[in-house]
């Protein structure tokens, strides 16, 4: 009779460096790429780490302190922007006035200084007048019904005008720079290496916590899923609406002085306000939200605009011809948004929500 008391000998575990922990191992990558993919900046995160991989390997001083100053430039200022503008577009709607928001808002602000303000209150009042003009495109939008397309876009032209017009189309010195020593106004609002990357974080921050744990956020989340069921929940739609037009005015007016202070001198140039324009929209887009609105991310905006910042500063120290950089830029956004397309199918394969 065999004894019952033997027992079988555990089968050993794969040891180090044998088949066993291979599997293991790629098994355990593919569940990092999964979870990261499962993220709503995922698609983004990964295409930002491959342009800045490929620019490290191929341009000699892309990781450099010099580099990533001169990054600063196109990745901060769109950051603010497209932080704006998720909010709008998580409404399903668009704010093309931005750019000549941004393009008004710092001649309001020299007129204000001109007449005898200090720098602080005509910043102040100047923001006032970003505000309002936000406020009035929401109006319209809300209240009166107009697409939103359509009335920023007149707006757009309207307002460049105007800046045409007060400025006689030629440019000035920004307030608080005419010294040859920028003073502590100037360092804070622009001029300093730095500052414009603390307002971008410092804003992404603030606006994250509010999209994603205030009644705010909450709000311009539901009215951009569904509308007529956020009105009949008694959420005030309107207001949702007209206050996210006022927040994109504002940080486009910010902007505007931010860049102006960095310059020392504020241009009355339509066509690069344009582009600007379109950079910050872009940033929002290729960083996860969706035009159809519902969803968005401040944090995406922010590395949109990192990737914009990344391309556009490792083409130029590659020595790519600049007429080819929009033709890159375009490729890419196709490339960032063919992969949000397949990161949603993730997601929804994952049960994320």
């Amino acid at each position: 009779m065999a004894d019952t008391s033997e027992r079988t000998a555990p089968t050993p575990a794969p040891a180090e460096g044998r088949p066993g922990s291979g599997s293991a191992l790629g098994a355990g990558a593919l569940g990092l790429g999964r979870r990261l993919l499962t993220l709503r900046e995922g698609s983004i995160i990964v295409v930002t780490l491959i342009a800045a991989i490929y620019f490290a390997i191929n341009v000699d001083n892309f990781l450099t302190i010099d580099s990533f100053k001169n990054l600063l430039p196109y990745f901060a200022p769109f950051a603010i922007l497209g932080a704006g503008e998720v909010f709008v577009m998580i409404n399903g709607e668009i704010d093309l006035s931005i750019g000549a928001v941004y393009l008004l808002g710092p001649f309001i602000f020299f007129k204000f200084n001109e007449a005898g303000l200090p720098l602080i209150p005509a910043l102040v009042l100047a923001l006032i007048v970003c505000m309002l003009i936000g406020f009035i495109n929401g109006f319209f939008v809300a209240v009166v019904g107009i697409a939103s397309f359509v009335v920023t876009l007149g707006s757009l032209f309207a307002l460049s005008g105007i800046a045409l017009v007060i400025s006689h189309a030629a440019p000035v010195s920004a307030p608080g720079t005419s010294t040859l020593e920028m003073g502590t106004f100037a360092k804070i609002f622009g001029g300093g290496t730095y500052s414009e990357l603390i307002w971008a974080l410092a804003i992404v921050a603030i606006l994250q916590i509010v999209l994603s744990f205030t009644r705010w956020g909450i709000y311009t989340v539901a009215v951009g899923g569904n509308r007529l069921g956020a009105a009949e929940a008694g959420i005030r739609v309107h207001w949702v609406l007209i206050r996210n037009f006022v927040l994109c005015a504002l940080l486009a007016g910010l902007v505007g002085v931010l860049e102006t202070t960095r310059a020392t001198s504020i241009t009355p140039d339509p066509a690069a306000s344009n582009v600007v324009l379109f950079e910050g929209i872009s940033a929002a887009v290729i960083g996860g939200t969706l035009l159809a609105g519902g969803e968005g991310t401040v944090v995406g905006a922010l590395i949109g605009a990192l990737f914009l910042g990344v391309l556009n500063d490792g083409l130029v120290l590659q020595g790519t011809n600049a007429d080819y950089l929009n033709l890159y830029l375009g490729i890419a956004i196709i490339i960032a948004m063919t992969l949000n397309v397949f990161v949603q199918r993730v997601r929804k394969g994952a049960g994320v929500a």
